[in-house]
């Protein structure tokens, strides 16, 4: 595990502190029909790496299809924070680009998972 990351929402109302499981190495996006949409990358970290520090009130949740992805947003600016994973509901994704002092852009290229062919998804 790495030191915590500070992870902020764009109006500051939402702040995280976050233990990374392998730092910036798991940094990756997602095909999925929301994913794509939304074009952030995350990165990830254990259920219990994720506490949030300020605006738990602020965080709305948004959920689909099986119900298995756990999507948070400031309810406030609209900023995703971070996603429990429907690929590994042990863990969650958090945006990288809300981490402080973190530009996705200068990790490019970042890795694209398949999440249009999901496993559940499988007869």
């Amino acid at each position: 595990m790495t030191d915590p990351v500070k992870v902020t929402c764009h109006c500051g109302a939402v702040e995280l502190r976050v233990r990374l499981t392998d730092g910036l190495n798991t940094a990756r996006r997602c095909t999925c029909s929301f994913c794509r949409r939304r074009g952030a990358a995350a990165v990830s970290a254990p259920l219990d790496g994720v506490e949030v520090v300020k605006g738990a009130d602020k965080l709305t949740l948004y959920q689909w299809g099986t119900m298995t992805a756990k999507h948070y947003f400031c309810s406030v600016c609209g900023n995703y924070t971070h996603h429990q994973r429907r690929s590994n509901p042990n863990e969650y994704g958090v945006n990288m680009g809300a981490i402080e002092g973190v530009n996705p852009a200068d990790y490019e290229p970042i890795k694209w998972s398949d999440g249009v062919n999901h496993p559940s998804d499988r007869t």
